[in-house]
């Protein structure tokens, strides 16, 4: 039970590390560009611009006004496009980098129970929680799953904690993965 939970303590701290690391590239690949900072900037203003219209429009507002903002709209989902791109060098930097890692923490870690889950995990997630793993209990969990848990909150933490993270206007307007999708169509 020790070494279960000086190994659970060593991956979130090999979690923090590489949280650290990745932020760390895509500080030198991206965030420190003047190209990055004028993007990012111009999404923010766009973005306040775009709430502020919305919320001053009416229902009976004019066929130009709609107009403009389905331009301004348009503008804001360019910026954001433009933004991701310049992104993107850091991403396959960052991924060939987890990716040597993960080989060298996958063979560290290779059919060690690093901890005791409260719950039985989906039927699809147990490939993942139980991989290399010995034996029927499926409340025991693997690295790989404890260490993307950890990754995915602590991540977030950290670029929040060193002011990374994108603001809550622009992320409002661009929709995302687990934001509400964007009001393109509201107006229509």
């Amino acid at each position: 039970m020790t070494t279960m939970f000086a190994d659970t303590i060593l991956i979130v701290f090999i979690s923090v590390c590489t949280a650290l690391l990745a932020e760390g590239i895509t500080w030198v690949l991206v965030y420190r560009t003047d190209k990055y900072k004028r993007l990012k900037a111009e999404v923010e203003k766009q973005s306040k611009k775009l709430e502020k219209k919305k919320e001053s429009i009416t229902e009976s507002a004019g066929r130009t006004q709609k107009k403009k903002i389905e331009r301004q709209e348009e503008k804001l989902k360019n910026n954001n496009r433009d933004l991701s791109m310049v992104r993107m060098k850091s991403m396959f930097a960052i991924g060939f980098c987890f990716t040597a890692l993960m080989g060298m923490f996958n063979s560290i870690f290779d059919g060690r129970v690093v901890a005791k889950l409260p719950f039985v995990p989906l039927s699809y997630i147990q490939g993942l929680s139980h991989r290399n793993l010995l034996g029927e209990d499926y409340t025991d969990s693997s690295f790989i799953f404890l260490y993307i848990l950890c990754t995915m909150s602590i991540r977030q933490n950290i670029q929040k904690l060193l002011g990374l993270a994108p603001s809550r206007a622009a992320t409002k307007q661009a929709g995302g993965f687990l934001g509400p999708p964007p009001q393109a169509g509201k107006f229509s």
